[in-house]
């Protein structure tokens, strides 16, 4: 009984450990793939590094994005961190 007992911390800390780490990183990792999946060309997107445009072409590693009327910009697909939505909602600032 007590070999038992001296087992059940280490073992609630690999619970701990799994339920608050590597369960929500394979939550992110899915929502990334997903993300990246749905990427089309004339979707506004936002690269990690803050930076916003139009994406142009996308191949298997790259994307064209355009920051600036005639300026295409290539970066690695994985940069692409997000999709922003339709200018209708960023323009009003309001819900209604």
């Amino acid at each position: 009984m007590n070999d038992v007992a001296s087992i059940i911390p280490i073992v609630l800390l690999v619970l701990a450990f799994v339920l608050l780490v590597v369960r929500p990183a394979r939550a992110r990792r899915r929502e990334f793939e997903s993300l990246q999946g749905t990427l089309e060309v004339g979707q506004r997107v936002m690269l990690a590094s803050g930076i916003f445009g139009e994406l142009v072409t996308i191949d298997d590693d790259t994307v064209g994005l355009r920051v600036a009327p005639e300026t295409v910009i290539t970066v690695n697909r994985h940069a692409v961190s997000r999709v922003i939505p339709p200018a209708q909602d960023l323009q009003t600032g309001t819900d209604g």
